[in-house]
């Protein structure tokens, strides 16, 4: 995203909502582009009856784009979410011959989060560290690849459909200053993906390769537990430049991500890291410090195979509150976000990101 550009959404982020928000925190601004001075973009509204009502709020936003250095026209359309998809594009199939590795273009990196088994916090991790790192100035995607137990959405505070202009290429969604496609997005939230391997392999091709990414220095993809049909996929047809594991301190979590660790390896990945969560609680009343899942099991780990530990975070309830509410703790202050921005800022001074 070039400069001019981002005035223009900082000009539209100014337009505050009746009901709370603006243009851009609620993720209604759609098809933007900024060529030769002349802005366009589209104010998608929740329903066709609140889009009849938008009129002044489409002039208003013309208005200020036009305001801005630099753009000498200005053009707004409206238009209304649809609850379905058009009936060409199709989620999932089985993946389709393709030419060379599966990188999207624009992409610089594409940088792996995987864990050996579920529950250890891996989607909060990658929640908040795409969110870190486009607070310390990156262009960040975040692909939800864990097609079976999608949560980004919920993450994010994400309730609309990813649009498509013409049954391929997909628009993702945007909140907190990174870029987000997920399959939970596509499907009711209470909707089970009850697919074999092949669907997998489509799905995550399209996530991939039709998703309209723009220009980004690091995609994110948060995987599925384990080292199934997903790993694989990715790691064999698509240049990821690394992978960070993540794990709890106790030896049963320990077990399995020593699994995920050899898997990457074995697919020739390098493993940047690993994160240790859950480390410790550290009570809100007396302030004692207690290592729940046990304590060093992942920093021992670290050092055994070689590997950098990037973290050491707490198991803390405003990073749970932060989750469920859709802004990940990252995106705000205290002590939890500044646990990520010193996660995000040793990736960059690594020149792993």
């Amino acid at each position: 995203m070039d400069d001019l550009t981002r005035q223009v959404r900082a000009a539209l982020a100014r337009l505050v909502l009746p009901d709370g928000g603006d243009l851009v925190s609620r993720d209604m601004i759609r098809a933007l582009r900024v060529e030769a001075g002349v802005a366009r973009f589209v104010i998608e509204a929740p329903s066709a009856d609140i889009a009849r009502q938008m009129e002044p709020l489409r002039k208003a936003a013309e208005a200020a784009v036009q305001a801005v250095p630099g753009i000498t026209q200005a053009q707004a359309a409206l238009t209304a979410h649809e609850a379905k998809a058009p009936p060409s594009l199709k989620v999932g199939g089985h993946p389709t011959p393709q030419a060379g590795p599966m990188t999207p273009p624009g992409v610089r990196a594409i940088l792996a989060v995987g864990s050996g088994k579920g529950g250890v916090g891996k989607s909060t991790v990658s929640s908040n560290l795409a969110v870190a790192l486009a607070r310390a100035g990156k262009r960040v995607g975040l692909l939800d690849a864990d097609i079976h137990g999608p949560s980004q959405p919920r993450m994010f505070g994400l309730t609309a459909r990813p649009a498509s202009p013409d049954g391929k290429t997909i628009i993702p969604l945007a909140a907190h200053g990174v870029t987000v496609m997920s399959i939970g997005s596509m499907l009711a939230e209470d909707k089970a993906v009850v697919w074999r391997g092949p669907m997998l392999m489509g799905a995550l091709q399209q996530m991939l390769m039709q998703v309209d990414w723009g220009e980004k220095d690091v995609l994110i993809v948060d995987l599925p537990p384990g080292t199934g049909d997903v790993q694989l996929s990715l790691c064999q047809k698509s240049e990821v430049a690394g992978a960070i594991v993540v794990s709890t301190p106790q030896d049963v979590a320990l077990i399995d991500a020593r699994k995920a660790i050899d898997a990457f390896r074995t697919l020739n990945t390098p493993v940047l890291g690993l994160v240790e969560n859950m480390a410790m609680f550290t009570c809100p009343h007396c302030g004692t410090d207690t290592p729940i899942f046990g304590h060093g099991g992942v920093a021992e780990e670290a050092r055994r195979i070689g590997v950098p530990l990037l973290a050491q975070l707490p198991i803390d309830l405003e990073t749970r509150q932060a989750g469920d509410a859709g802004t990940p703790v990252a995106a705000g202050t205290g002590v939890m976000a500044e646990a990520y921005a010193r996660l995000a800022d040793r990736l960059i001074g690594g020149g792993m990101v």
